[in-house]
Parts: structure tokens; C-alpha cells; sequence
């Protein structure tokens, strides 16, 4: 089945659990006076509502690329993560304030058998539907839907919690209501507050996934001219969609309609294999081996590597008519103050190796 498709189905079951649930725990809720249970059906109203938005989100992802939006619409979906999140967020603020006022002015609830039959029910397919949606969410690459499956299963702990506080009241006549109340509600505001955070990161363009990150070097080092895969990044737009750049190593004698045919063929396989597309390669060449630029690409190399924090350095290059040296110095995101660490071992070369002028650039630890 079409991703968009399945999203959209599992969304739509969703909002027809949803209300149901809702719907019953509403009426449960005002017939035995239960604060916990009226606050858990519209707990269940904004999860219905959080499906309508994933269901929006998704057609407009789907949309195809246009002059405006070149890349497509994908990033949409994040945006309709961050909705759902910000609903969440409001549910359980407001369920708090309610839940304070009735702390201060108590009601005391009036449960039967019937009620409680309802809740345990609703446990039970709370369960089910947040372990459906989460499973189909992590197969399609949604974060809308495996969002709303972490919440649908949030959800049936409290229910559960209400069923137990309801029979806490039959047992001892001691009604845990709006407390139980306020605990749904701070539970709900963390739940909010973490799924905006991730949404944002996202949104901000996260690390690429290692095993993503493998698959697309590994495909490009599989080339026999390929001599090292070095600055891939890659660039979200949409759960789908990732379009970036990659520079290639390769021997210093091949020429420019050798390059192309192999940059090309790159370009597909990658494509075909990963689904990434590679918009651009960059081409660094291989000095010949014990060559006097190869020699001295490795006595620099173990000298940056002093530092703990120097993961490499590649695109090497040897003036020997200038004197110039140029390569890239990889520093890791562990090191305390880059820049800095950056600064000094750019001072020891030239105070190690005057005869030289160094064209040094700080780079990226993009990928693994």
C-alpha cells in the first residue's frame, strides 16, 4: 500500500476509536461525577483530532513539487507533528487548571459497575489501537502516527489509573479524583513538551541516521575508482526525501570524461539503492603513492591526529612549486571548544613546518 495511503487508513481508524472512547468516557464521566474520566474523554477528543491534522498533513506532503517548492511539500509533515504536539501541550494544561479547581472544591463521585466496565474496556483498546498505530508509524517513517500511537498508549496507563482511583473510592471512600486528575495532566504536559522538541529538531535538520549514512558510502566506495567517501550531507525534505552532496577521492590521473561517467553512475546507484539523490560530488584527488605529497599527506595526518579530538584530515593538496598545502581538518562535535582546538593546531603546523604556507579549513563532522 502507498505510504500516504496507510497513513491516511490508520488515521482514520484512529479518529473512529478515538471518538467512541471519548464519547463514553464523556457520558461516564458526568453520570458518576468522575473529574479523571471526563478529563481522559477529551484526552480522547484531542487525539481525534491529532488524526484529522496527520491526515491533512499527509495530502499536503503528497502534493507534488511546483515552482515555488521545488523539493516538494514533505517538510509539511513535520510542521503537522508540531500541531499535534502544541494540542497536546494545551489538553494538559487545561485539564490541570481543572483539576486544581477541584482539588480546592472537591466533588464526590458516584461509581457503578457499568462505569467501570467502560474504563477497563477502553484500557484494553487504547492498547491495541497505540500499539497499531505506533507499529504502522515506524514502517511508513511517520512521526505524526508513531506520536499519536506513544500518546494512545499513554493513554491507556491513564485509564488504568482512573479505573484503580475508582476502586480505591469503593473500597476505603477515599476519592483520589482531582488528584489523579492533576498527575493526568502534568503526564500529558511532559508528553507535549517532548513530542515539540523532537518535532523542532527535525525541523532544525538532525545528524544523519548512521545505518543511512553507511548505505550511501558504502555504494560509492563499492566503485573500484573510488579511493574515500568524505562530506556527505544530506538534507530532509520530508520522511521520504533526502537530497545532499558527497566528495570522492580519486587517483590524481583520471580526466574530466572519466570523472563525469563516474559521477553519473555514483549519482544513480546511490539513488537506486538509497533513495538519496546526490545533487552534487565533489571530486578530491589521490596524490600517487609514495609520492612526495603522499608521503607528506601521512606525516601531517599523524601529526594532527595528536590531538584526541582530530578525527581526520582529507582533501589533501601539494604545491611543490608554491609550497602550499591545503587539506581539511575534521575536528569532532566532542571536543569542548572547536575553534579553539582548531586554532592551535593550525599554530603548531606552521611552527613545526615554517617552510610551508597552510590553507587549513575547519571541517564538518557531518556523517559517520
Amino acid at each position: 500500500m502507498e505510504r500516504g495511503k496507510k497513513i491516511i487508513q490508520t488515521s482514520i481508524i484512529g479518529i473512529g476509536a478515538n471518538v467512541l472512547l471519548a464519547g463514553f468516557k464523556a457520558f461516564v464521566g458526568t453520570v458518576t461525577g468522575s473529574i479523571a474520566i471526563v478529563l481522559d474523554a477529551v484526552n480522547n477528543l484531542s487525539d481525534a483530532l491529532s488524526s484529522v491534522i496527520t491526515i491533512i498533513g499527509t495530502k499536503i506532503a503528497g502534493k507534488e513539487p511546483d515552482k515555488k517548492h521545488p523539493l516538494g511539500h514533505g517538510r509539511v509533515e513535520y510542521i503537522s507533528a508540531a500541531m499535534i504536539a502544541i494540542i497536546v501541550s494545551y489538553a494538559g494544561i487545561t485539564s490541570l487548571v481543572e483539576s486544581v479547581k477541584k482539588i480546592f472544591n472537591p466533588v464526590t463521585p458516584e461509581y457503578n459497575l457499568t462505569s467501570l466496565i467502560i474504563v477497563a474496556v477502553a484500557v484494553i483498546v487504547k492498547i491495541i489501537l497505540g500499539t497499531y498505530v505506533k507499529k504502522v508509524g515506524t514502517e511508513v517513517n511517520s512521526d505524526s502516527l508513531v506520536a499519536s500511537g506513544e500518546d494512545a498508549k499513554l493513554d491507556s496507563i491513564i485509564s488504568a489509573s482512573t479505573l484503580l482511583a475508582a476502586i480505591i473510592f469503593l473500597v476505603s471512600g477515599l476519592s483520589l479524583e482531582a488528584w489523579l486528575g492533576a498527575i493526568i495532566s502534568i503526564v500529558i504536559i511532559k508528553s507535549g513538551y517532548e513530542m515539540i522538541t523532537d518535532t523542532i529538531s527535525h525541523i532544525l535538520g538532525e545528524r544523519i541516521e548512521m545505518q543511512l549514512s553507511h548505505d550511501v558510502k558504502r555504494v560509492i566506495v563499492g566503485f573500484d575508482e573510488v579511493l574515500g567517501a568524505y562530506d556527505l550531507s544530506l538534507h530532509n525534505y520530508g520522511p521520504e526525501r533526502y537530497v545532499g552532496s558527497v566528495h570522492i577521492e580519486v587517483d590524481e590521473d583520471m580526466n574530466m570524461s572519466q570523472l563525469d561517467q563516474l559521477q553519473r553512475a555514483i549519482a544513480f546507484k546511490v539513488l537506486e539503492e538509497t533513495g538519496v539523490g546526490l545533487e552534487g560530488i565533489g571530486i578530491y584527488c589521490k596524490n600517487k603513492k609514495d609520492s612526495e605529497a603522499d608521503k607528506l599527506r601521512k606525516e601531517f595526518s599523524k601529526f594532527a591526529k595528536k590531538h584526541e579530538y582530530v578525527k581526520q584530515i582529507h582533501g589533501f593538496y601539494y604545491d611543490n612549486v608554491e609550497q602550499i598545502v591545503s587539506f581539511d581538518l575534521v575536528i569532532s562535535f566532542d571536543a569542548k571548544n572547536r575553534k579553539s582546538l582548531f586554532n592551535t593546531i593550525v599554530d603548531e603546523f606552521k611552527k613545526e613546518y615554517p617552510q610551508y604556507t597552510f590553507h587549513i579549513n575547519m571541517d564538518i563532522d557531518l556523517s559517520d
